[in-house]
């Protein structure tokens, strides 16, 4: 066994990598159940966070390559992503509101219980993806091959489980719209850590994102979130729904590119010199 790590160092690192990864989210699966599941969802964020510590342990390097720490400066960027990741959702909905005629609403009587637990339930579910897809092995593949490589290989992985998840296989349009959409936001996701060096940025983008699709603007009115949609416009055309899907993306690069080049402006600047004072 330690012959076969001294020649295949990195294929050995991948391996446990996926063994310890795997067998955390096997018995978060056997714990996240009952009451459990419904006040405590966090066993699979713990595991994976411990199994992520010992990679980076048994590398002979912290898991502050990653930025998971309790540093105000990464902590900080938790919120301002949640932030970031609604009003994204929340423009890029209005956008289509605007391309496909439909009407926006505002709630009359918001049911506030649910719009706070559903941040809540949500935030395991979008930290382990992160983990998964833009922690320990995302990195660890930079390292040996490059960024532009790296976000290839692991938007495609990102995108194959979203696909197989929402059974888009067996819709078309879904399957089109997920395969074009999933690797943008992979790319906003992966350029979040890279700029700020803390995973708690990309899961805050993500958590916003995730919340303001059931919990900010919806298609339906019951209360469970702030704004909701009526006269839901349809494609009847191929060509209307590859423009959507453009014009939607569009925005998403857009955002990606300033988070990018964020330190390029004023405000961001601003709130960056504000972060680094810890």
């Amino acid at each position: 066994m330690k012959t076969f790590i001294r020649k295949h160092p990195n294929i050995y690192r991948y391996s446990l990598a996926l063994l310890l990864f795997g067998s955390a989210l096997f018995l978060s699966g056997l714990i996240n159940k009952g009451l459990i599941k419904q006040y405590f969802p966090f066993a699979s964020v713990i595991l994976l966070t411990t199994a992520t510590w010992f990679l980076y342990k048994t590398d002979k390097k912290s898991i502050n390559d990653i930025g998971l720490n309790f540093k105000l400066r990464n902590l900080a960027f938790l919120p301002l992503g949640v932030i970031i990741g609604a009003i994204a959702f929340l423009v890029a909905k209005y956008l289509r509101i605007i391309y496909s005629g439909e009407t926006f609403n505002i709630t009359d009587h918001v049911n506030y219980s649910n719009v706070i637990y559903g941040m809540y339930i949500i935030l395991p579910t979008v930290a382990v993806e992160e983990l998964l897809f833009r922690g320990y092995l995302l990195k660890k593949t930079i390292e040996l091959s490059s960024v532009v490589k790296a976000n290839i290989i692991f938007s495609i992985l990102f995108t194959l489980v979203h696909v197989f998840d929402d059974g888009a296989l067996k819709k078309l349009p879904v399957f089109v719209f997920l395969s074009i959409t999933i690797p943008v936001g992979h790319l906003l996701f992966a350029t979040a850590l890279l700029k700020t060096k803390t995973l708690f940025f990309p899961i805050g983008i993500h958590l916003g994102n995730n919340w303001a699709t059931r919990h900010l603007i919806t298609t339906i009115n019951n209360g469970d979130s702030f704004f909701y949609i009526t006269n839901n416009g349809t494609f009847e055309t191929w060509t209307s729904f590859i423009l959507f899907i453009l014009l939607w993306n569009s925005f998403f690069l857009l955002v990606t590119l300033i988070i990018w080049k964020w330190d390029k402006i004023s405000l961001f600047n601003f709130l960056k010199i504000i972060l680094k004072k810890d």
